[in-house]
């Protein structure tokens, strides 16, 4: 998958996105630690003053840069479905929650540098304007399960999981458990927290991927891996 820019060229009136742009291509080169206001201004030729006032720091950029990389997480999730499907013939359930874990990880694997954005916790800039307040990370959505949360806000209105429920590869995820569910037969509910276990197992084994010991696996190896948790992942619905 090849990374996404939101923009870079500055027009005039559109400075804003003009910085995320450089922001997101920012993190596709190097991650989160990337992402500095100063330079993203510098790429769009504007001073630090003027993306000022549009940012109040760091970390309210490098938030809309998370913003975008989740989206984008989940946008390789539905296209891995989509290349599962590209002869036309419906998946299964089970195929499809395989299909999502799939391009989750390969998300990861292909975007490091965007993925680690995606679940990054922002910092203070140095030089910027101090006592932001996003200049520490106090988004609920990067919350473990059975932290302090009220109803999280998942995708398609369930309200099970942990408040980071909010990022839509978890509602994808929550979804194709809950398909998973009704197509048994007989069908049945799906197991407590079964979202939270399968966003865990993709979601650990990414990183073992990116900075881990599997993180030198050659290529073969590393799908027969990533095959083998998916299986995994997918036997475990079945487990009464």
């Amino acid at each position: 998958m090849a990374a996404i820019s939101v923009g870079k060229t500055y027009h005039h009136g559109d400075l804003r996105n003009a910085l995320i742009g450089a922001a997101v291509d920012l993190a596709a080169e190097g991650g989160p630690e990337r992402v500095v206001l100063r330079e993203a201004a510098r790429r769009v030729g504007v001073s630090p003053t003027a993306a000022y006032r549009h940012f109040e720091g760091r970390g309210a950029l490098l938030a809309a840069v998370r913003e975008h990389a989740r989206h984008a997480l989940a946008d390789s999730m539905e296209d891995a479905v989509a290349r599962q499907r590209a002869d036309g013939s419906p998946l299964s359930a089970e195929a499809r929650l395989a299909a999502l874990c799939r391009g989750y990880v390969a998300f990861a694997v292909e975007q490091p540098g965007l993925y680690r954005s995606a679940f990054s916790a922002p910092r203070t800039e140095p030089g910027g304007p101090a006592g932001s307040a996003h200049d520490t990370d106090t988004d609920a959505d990067c919350a473990t399960a059975g932290g302090a949360a009220g109803p999280a806000a998942v995708h398609g209105g369930s309200e099970r999981g942990p408040a980071g429920a909010g990022v839509r590869a978890f509602g994808l995820l929550t979804d194709a458990l809950d398909a998973v569910a009704a197509a048994a037969r007989p069908p049945r509910a799906p197991r407590p927290a079964a979202e939270v276990a399968a966003w865990s197992a993709v979601h650990g084994l990414s990183l073992l991927l990116l900075e881990g010991p599997l993180r030198r696996l050659p290529a073969q190896r590393r799908d027969d891996v990533v095959e083998s948790t998916l299986a995994m992942v997918v036997s475990g619905t079945r487990a009464p």
